[in-house]
């Protein structure tokens, strides 16, 4: 069967200034520059040239989390033969990106409301990368491959771990999921495309920091395109080049090695950042040599399920019993946050919130025998679910989607899974489609977002996960009873029952802010008001705009330039490279400033280079300001 493949990429950073970060839920994480652009990279397969011949598309996002409204508008966008069922978007899950692109509140709630900037930024992006992957279909071979990868997470919530059967912790002898696989692309003999997943939370980046960040998943593709492989991202081509490196199920695996925030494998957030991507990146690259061709069919099934009112059947329980999930609730221990990454509100903890854990036990499940049921022993903090109907708070009606590509299945989750609940959901469609476990992967964070899925043993124990279970105890055998509809009518070549998607609320857009729109006395847009090289730094200061009046999508707010031997200048670095940060701040409550530094990396050229910032005005207007020569030896 010959394979058709295709590749695209596009920017998707939203507002680099005053706008609050999605992922840690911190009022105080806003915005003030960028140390590396978030990008879409998009995948497109097909088994033919046919307008009937099966298509899968996946798109892998640096962004926090995915919403269901950027879903349907990209969806919407593309051609008609691409449709919810075989197109899947999944995010990196960086904490360290602009939110306010939820049509859901409690994800604006650190970005005063909806902000249309962000969202038709990460819309537009989205869009312009998948189409480029599907102008770009041609010819190609694909492999697979397999790996292990350690040294490079660690089980932030053994205690809830520990509580699964022996069967299950046996597959996972370290407490931790080291499992990586690599699709790998190639047209004549020459790699085009990859797609690395393994299940790490793209947490490195501490919720202290406030410069937007790809954190260690965009550091693995920056590196393997870019620094390995020289891509320019913001030439107008698409690179010779795309990786992504996308989740599985990472739930309750952290980056943060010593499970402190920001610790491990050093004490530095850029270090292990850096380091955590590399060794991704380098486990793909080893995995080229290992990879087998991949063949077979594609295809796809989709269907939406209520999880505030599923029926689960005794054969998925595991108790023997018929059980039903109930609306969501967040627990205390959600409120506490997952300390090994980052801790939540103060007066919350994992595990045992006695205040709480009395008033839910004594009174609401006293009351509610049903209640009890879906949600016990969860002490009920934030009830979502009757919020909705005031206003729209948290998804309910949930897309469960199942790809395959040859052998290799996806099974699509709009949560974050945790390792032996991944386990026992790739069980389930490996069981039925005969499919090899390696080759059957959770893709977390795919298609909206419904925060976590532990399994009833690990739900029990109410750590950060168990607490952030919305929809009780028994959430994930509600999942696995719809991937085995899924799988089962897969493989038998049957369709399935689309269910009923939720509508999309109306978004709320957030309350304006005072712009930074003037010059600094006796100065005009772009002058530079300090300038130092020490070492191999530079730093400059400029007088600035607003980053919001013009976010540079698919450009840049920095460039560093060379000086070639005929005079002219080049560019050789940009705001989405490594070794610069772009940081915006006011100075009053018209006028601001921008700082431009640049880290020259080991490798640079001695010779003549400089600093330019290019900003624009609320009207529109361009500029652009640049320092003086200096050398670099």
């Amino acid at each position: 069967m010959t394979h058709l493949a295709g590749r695209g990429i596009s920017d998707i950073t939203g507002e680099a200034a005053e706008c609050g970060m999605l992922g840690y839920g911190k009022a105080g994480q806003q915005t003030t520059g960028l140390h590396t652009r978030l990008r879409a990279r998009a995948f497109a397969f097909a088994e033919g040239t046919g307008a009937g011949d099966r298509r899968v598309l996946l798109v892998v996002c640096e962004l926090p989390l995915m919403s269901g409204g950027i879903v349907q508008e990209v969806v919407r966008r593309l051609p008609p033969e691409w449709t919810e069922s075989n197109v899947m978007l999944t995010a990196t899950h960086t904490h360290c990106g602009p939110g306010g692109y939820f049509h859901h509140a409690l994800y604006n709630s650190n970005t005063a409301g909806f902000r249309p900037k962000t969202y038709t930024a990460i819309v537009d992006g989205i869009t312009e990368a998948a189409l480029a992957a599907l102008d770009d279909l041609a010819p190609a071979e694909l492999s697979l491959a397999h790996g292990e990868l350690h040294d490079t997470s660690a089980n932030r919530s053994r205690r809830a771990f520990d509580r699964n059967p022996e069967h299950d912790r046996a597959h996972f002898p370290h407490a931790v999921d080291p499992h990586t696989t690599l699709l790998h692309i190639a047209r004549d003999g020459e790699a085009v495309g990859a797609v690395h997943w393994f299940p790490v939370h793209n947490t490195s980046m501490t919720n202290t920091n406030t410069l937007i960040s790809s954190d260690n998943k965009g550091y693995a593709a920056y590196k393997w395109e870019r620094l390995d492989g020289g891509t320019d991202y913001l030439a107008p081509e698409t690179p010779a080049l795309v990786t992504a490196f996308a989740q599985t199920n990472a739930g309750d695996m952290s980056p943060n090695l010593n499970l402190r925030p920001g610790s491990g494998p050093t004490e530095n957030e850029y270090d292990n950042t850096r380091i955590t991507g590399t060794r991704q990146q380098e486990s793909a690259t080893a995995l080229i040599k290992e990879a087998s061709p991949l063949t077979g069919p594609l295809d796809h099934r989709l269907t939406h399920i209520d999880l505030s009112r599923t029926e689960v059947g005794p054969e998925y329980t595991g108790d023997g019993r018929a059980h039903r999930t109930g609306a969501p609730v967040g627990g205390a221990a959600a409120l506490a946050g997952a300390w090994a990454d980052g801790k939540g509100f103060a007066g919350f903890r994992e595990g045992r919130n006695p205040v709480w854990d009395t008033l839910s036990r004594r009174v609401v499940y006293t009351l509610s025998p049903a209640l009890r049921d879906a949600h016990a022993p969860k002490a009920l903090v934030l009830p979502a679910g009757p919020l909705n109907r005031l206003r729209p708070m948290v998804q309910e009606r949930v897309p469960v989607q199942l790809l395959r590509i040859g052998r290799l299945y996806l099974i699509g989750i709009p949560g974050e899974v945790t390792i032996v609940a991944g386990l026992r959901l790739r069980r389930t469609v490996a069981g039925i489609v005969g499919a090899h476990l390696d080759d059957v992967l959770v893709a977390s964070y795919s298609n909206g977002y419904f925060h976590y899925v532990t399994t009833p043993e690990e739900y029990d124990a109410q750590e950060y996960e168990g607490g952030s279970t919305l929809f009780g105890r028994w959430q994930l055998p509600a999942l696995c009873q719809t991937a085995a509809v899924l799988a089962t009518a897969l493989r038998d070549g049957r369709p399935v029952h689309r269910g009923t998607p939720e509508p999309l609320p109306p978004a709320r857009p957030r309350r304006r802010t005072a712009a930074a729109e003037q010059p600094h006395p006796g100065h005009a847009f772009g002058d530079v008001l300090s300038f130092a090289r020490i070492g191999d730094r530079a730093t400059a200061t400029f007088v600035a705009a607003h980053p919001a009046n013009d976010l540079r999508r698919g450009d840049t707010y920095l460039a560093v330039e060379h000086r070639t031997s005929d005079g002219a200048w080049n560019r050789v670095a940009d705001d989405g490279d490594w070794c610069t940060t772009f940081r915006w701040a006011r100075t009053g409550r018209t006028t601001s400033t921008a700082t431009v530094t640049w880290t020259a990396p080991e490798n640079t050229p001695p010779g003549v280079y400089r600093l330019r910032y290019r900003g624009n005005t609320a009207a529109g207007a361009g500029f652009s300001g640049v320092t003086q020569a200096f050398t670099m030896p």
